[in-house]
Order: structure tokens, then C-alpha cells, then sequence
């Protein structure tokens, strides 16, 4: 499996697919697995790069602190390793703080943008809300308990009707080979906790795409339009039948939207 040695970690890659390229980045906690659903279809029509962040999955960082300029900084030396002068750029959640930062920082490495699930600041809610979930793993919370608390805040209300569905993603997430230690989950929440690039999203010039489940209450579509006026090249849409984890929930909404854009 692909690593890129940068500094003191070792950068966990995939790259699929054929086309101009599309470098994804995920949320906190997740990490290139995560894109799993929509990849079959992506691949058809680019080459798509997907990280594991800082701290998550097959990126170890032995409980060191984690800032979002980092993870942006280990996004740019991936472009370059790869070869490719710029690429098309899709950040969910704390990978939309990401996506933004490269946006703002590294303008020429970026040809289109999409910011899917978040926004340019996370709210005191969500700080505490992170803080929270960090608390009741550290406190031994039983981790199916865990797990379906913070699903409540990730999927739509129909997802819960399904109990094997919801049985399934639970034991999923319990057996994942590559799980995040408590002190790196606590590193990323922290780093979530400092972003904040509201007086100057403005800077951002390329064409931009903001995408939102409708029942996202995360990030809600209200909070994310707010991207509107201060990106001029800003475009929004809102798929249905879908909360926060928008491309687990409606994948071929989430995919068709992002070829429309990209294509």
C-alpha cells in the first residue's frame, strides 16, 4: 500500500481511476474508506486520491497535537509527489476546513472546488458536542452505545427505521481494522476547535460547489449558504434524502451531483 514520507509521519494514499484527478478528503475521524460508496462511479471519469488524515486509519501520528494547516500542507506535498499541477478538490466535514484552507493558502493547486457538509467555522455546538464524544470514550462508554450516539447526529431519521441497517454500520465500525485511538480523535477535535477562516473565505477564487443533506443538523443547508456571498464563483445544492453523511446515505445524489460540477 502507497505511503508518502513527510516529516515524522507516513501518509496512507489510494489512488484509483482514470482522468483528470480529484483528491477527496474526509471528515473528522474517517478516513479514505470512508468514500468507499461513491468510488465505483468517480473512478470512471477521474483519477481519485484518497488520503487517510493525520491521526486516522493507516496514518499514524502517535498522539501528537493536529492543526487543519497540516493536514492542507500534507494535501499539497501528496499533489506534488503524485506529479499533478492541480487537481479538483472534495472536502466533507473537517475535510471541507481542509479544502478550504488549501483553497485560501495553495489557490494554484486547486482547479475546482467542492465543500460538502461544513462550513468556514465550526460552531460553539459542534466544539462542544466533539469535546463530548471524546469525554464518553475516555469515561468507557460502551462503544455500541458510542457509536449510535453519534450516528443520531450523522444520518436522517429514516436511517434508524432500518435496525439491521443501523446493527450492520454499528458492527462495522467496532471491527474496522485501522480504528482511531482516543488521543488522535481528541487531536482532531482540537484542531476543529481552532479554524476558523470567516474574514477571509473571500480569498477563495476558484469555482466552488457547496453541497448539503437536507437534514443535516451538523451543518445545517442554512449555515453552509452562508458561503454564498463571499465565493463568488459558489454554487449550492441540497440532496434529499440525506443528513450529514450525505454520500453514505444518498450515494448516486451525492455522485451525480459532483460529475455535473466537475464534468
Amino acid at each position: 500500500m502507497p505511503k508518502l514520507k513527510i516529516e515524522n509521519i507516513e501518509l496512507y494514499y489510494q489512488v484509483e481511476g482514470k482522468g483528470n484527478p480529484l483528491l477527496m478528503i474526509a471528515g473528522l475521524g474517517s478516513d479514505s474508506q470512508s468514500w468507499v460508496p461513491i468510488l465505483p462511479e468517480l473512478c470512471k471519469y477521474f483519477t481519485v486520491i484518497t488520503p487517510d488524515n493525520r491521526g486516522v486509519g493507516r496514518t499514524k501520528y502517535f498522539d501528537q497535537e493536529i492543526s487543519i494547516q497540516q493536514i492542507a500542507d500534507d494535501c499539497i506535498a501528496l499533489i506534488k509527489h503524485l506529479g499533478f499541477k492541480s487537481t479538483h478538490l472534495l472536502g466533507h466535514s473537517m475535510g471541507g476546513f481542509v479544502a478550504q484552507n488549501i483553497a485560501i493558502r495553495y489557490p494554484e493547486f486547486v482547479s475546482k472546488l467542492i465543500l460538502a457538509s461544513t462550513s468556514s467555522a465550526n460552531s460553539e455546538r459542534n466544539n462542544e458536542l466533539f469535546k463530548d464524544w471524546v469525554s464518553y470514550l475516555e469515561s468507557g462508554m460502551d462503544i455500541k452505545i458510542w457509536y449510535k450516539n453519534v450516528f443520531y447526529w450523522l444520518f436522517t431519521k429514516e436511517f434508524f427505521k432500518n435496525e439491521n441497517l443501523l446493527n450492520e454500520a454499528i458492527r462495522y465500525a467496532i471491527e474496522y481494522p485501522h480504528p482511531q485511538s482516543k488521543n488522535d480523535l481528541k487531536n482532531q477535535v482540537k484542531a476543529i476547535s481552532k479554524f476558523n477562516c470567516q474574514k477571509i473565505i473571500s480569498d477563495i477564487k476558484s469555482k466552488t460547489m457547496i453541497i448539503n443533506g437536507k437534514e443535516d443538523i451538523l451543518f445545517t443547508p442554512e449555515e453552509s449558504k452562508k458561503f454564498l456571498n463571499p465565493i463568488k464563483e459558489a454554487k449550492f445544492s441540497i440532496i434529499k434524502n440525506a443528513a450529514h453523511s450525505i454520500f453514505i446515505e444518498n450515494p448516486r445524489a451525492f455522485t451525480d451531483c459532483v460529475l455535473e460540477f466537475l464534468r
